[in-house]
C-alpha cells in the first residue's frame, strides 16, 4: 500500500527538496557510481550544476549505503539504457533501497568512444574493456572492426579507461565515455562506437525524502506480486489518468511467477495525490517519489 507522508516526512522532504536546474541551494553530498569521467558523474553534474560536492564511489550499492547512512544527501545511479536495457543489478539495488526516494531523473545521450594507450592503433587491440552495457551497446560495432578481440567486463566505463591507463599495453582498450580519454591520458581510437545516435540511459537522483512541491510530472511505484496481478496495478494507473513510462520486474525471490515490479508513471499536467491515491487500496504497492526529468 502507497505510504502517505507523515508530519515528519513531510518536513524532511520540505528540507531535502532537490531544487531545479539553475536554482540556488546549499551544497549538497552526492554519492555517485565512480571513478571520475563515468557518465553518471556527468548525469550528476547536470542535475546539480555547480551545488553540489561529488562523491565518486566503486559500486552503487557504496552509492546507495552512502545516502542510507548519511554520508551524502544524495545518490546518483543509472537505471537503463536505449540499447542494453534495465541495468538489472541496479535495479535490485533501487528496490532493496526501501528508504530512499527517487526524486530526480536525467537523460544523457551516450556517445561510446573506443580509447588506448598513445601510439596503439586497431590492429594492435586484443581485448576491450567496459562496463557491461558499453559491451553491449559497442557490440556490432567491435564484430566489424575489431571481431577476433576479447572482451573484460569492468565496474564502470570510467574504471575501464582507468584500467588501460594502468597497464599501458597497446593490446588492451577501453570504451568510455569521450571525456574519459583526456582524464586518463589515452588516445582516441574510434568515436561512436555504439552503432546508433540515439542511444540514451536514464539516471536516477535519490533522496532520503521525498521531493516537495506541488506540480511534479513523473512518479516511482514499486509493486511486489504474481505476474498475473500485475495487470490490476497498470489499470487502477491508467484509470487514474497516469501513462507509463517504462516498467521493470526482478524475480521476488520466495516463489516462481511472483516478481519486484518498477512502474514510472507520468502526469504532464502534473500529479496530484488523488492519483496516486488510486491504487491506494492494493496490496504490496509503495511509493517511491514524485519528480521531473530533464534530458541533456
Amino acid at each position: 500500500m502507497i505510504r502517505r507522508l507523515s508530519l515528519l516526512a513531510l518536513a524532511l522532504a520540505l528540507l531535502c527538496r532537490v531544487p531545479a536546474i539553475g536554482e540556488e541551494a546549499e551544497a549538497l553530498r552526492v554519492s555517485y557510481l565512480g571513478p571520475a569521467g563515468t557518465y553518471t558523474e556527468e548525469a550528476a553534474q547536470y542535475w546539480f550544476q555547480t551545488d553540489a560536492t561529488l562523491i565518486p564511489r566503486d559500486t552503487v550499492g557504496d552509492a546507495l549505503e552512502d545516502l542510507l547512512e548519511g554520508r551524502a544527501e544524495r545518490a546518483v545511479i543509472p537505471q537503463e539504457n536505449t540499447l542494453g536495457g534495465a541495468v538489472v543489478n541496479y535495479v535490485d539495488a533501487l528496490i532493496a533501497a526501501e528508504a530512499a526516494y527517487v526524486v530526480g531523473e536525467v537523460v544523457l545521450p551516450i556517445s561510446q568512444t573506443l580509447m588506448g594507450v598513445p601510439g596503439a592503433t586497431l590492429a594492435d587491440i586484443q581485448t576491450v574493456c567496459s562496463h557491461a552495457q558499453g559491451l553491449t551497446q559497442s557490440a556490432a560495432w567491435r564484430a566489424e572492426h575489431l571481431p577476433n578481440a576479447g572482451t573484460e567486463e569492468m565496474p564502470s566505463t570510467a574504471a575501464a579507461a582507468s584500467h588501460v591507463a594502468e597497464r599501458q599495453d597497446k593490446t588492451i582498450a577501453a570504451v568510455a565515455a569521450p571525456g574519459a580519454a583526456a582524464l586518463y591520458g589515452l588516445e582516441v581510437l574510434a568515436e561512436n562506437v555504439q552503432i546508433t545516435d540515439t542511444n540514451k540511459t536514464r539516471f536516477y537522483v535519490l533522496s532520503r525524502a521525498p521531493a516537495a512541491g506541488e506540480g511534479l510530472t513523473r512518479a516511482v511505484l514499486m509493486a511486489t506480486c504474481g505476474a498475473d496481478r500485475i495487470d490490476d496495478v497498470i489499470i487502477a494507473l491508467h484509470d487514474a489518468g497516469l501513462e507509463m513510462v517504462c516498467l521493470h520486474d526482478r524475480p521476488e525471490g520466495s516463489r516462481l511467477g511472483s516478481y519486484h515490479y518498477v512502474i514510472e508513471v507520468e502526469n504532464g499536467a502534473g500529479i496530484s495525490d488523488a492519483q496516486l491515491e488510486a491504487v491506494q487500496s492494493m496490496e504490496d504497492v509503495r511509493f517511491a517519489g514524485c519528480f521531473d526529468a530533464v534530458e541533456k
